[in-house]
């Protein structure tokens, strides 16, 4: 195994994630994980996939994130690296698919329409 890619998407985010031998580096956008994204909850929705299929400091992971904000690129890099460890190892396919790490979300903002102050909020109406 020299190199393993997979592309996770959610939102307006796009991450290319790839997978190298080694002990377990983060590196998001030339910075370690934890100070590109500060808060705890999203560096453990970076790591959950490999708590679910016990494959910690294994790997050391370089990600390319662009597009929407934080919680977005936190979810587009879970589904990338969840693709991965699919890739490297299909028996991971059922514990990670369980935990819905594998289902691309795809809720977006809805558009806004003409004559509306947004997407379906409408101005106040007055019969009289």
């Amino acid at each position: 195994m020299d190199m393993i890619n997979a592309l996770g998407r959610r939102k307006a985010s796009v991450a290319r994630v790839y997978f190298t031998k080694g002990e377990g580096n983060i590196t998001v956008n030339g910075k370690d994980y934890r100070e590109y994204f500060p808060q705890v909850y999203m560096q453990n929705t970076l790591v959950a996939p490999f708590e679910t299929v016990n494959a910690e400091n294994i790997y050391d992971i370089k990600v390319n994130v662009h597009g929407g904000g934080y919680k977005g690129q936190a979810e587009a890099i879970r589904l990338g690296v969840s693709r991965a460890l699919v890739k490297l190892n299909e028996d991971f396919r059922s514990p990670l698919k369980s935990k819905k790490y594998l289902t691309r979300d795809s809720r977006v903002v809805e558009r806004k329409k003409y004559g509306k102050p947004k997407a379906r909020k409408s101005f106040q109406f007055s019969k009289r």
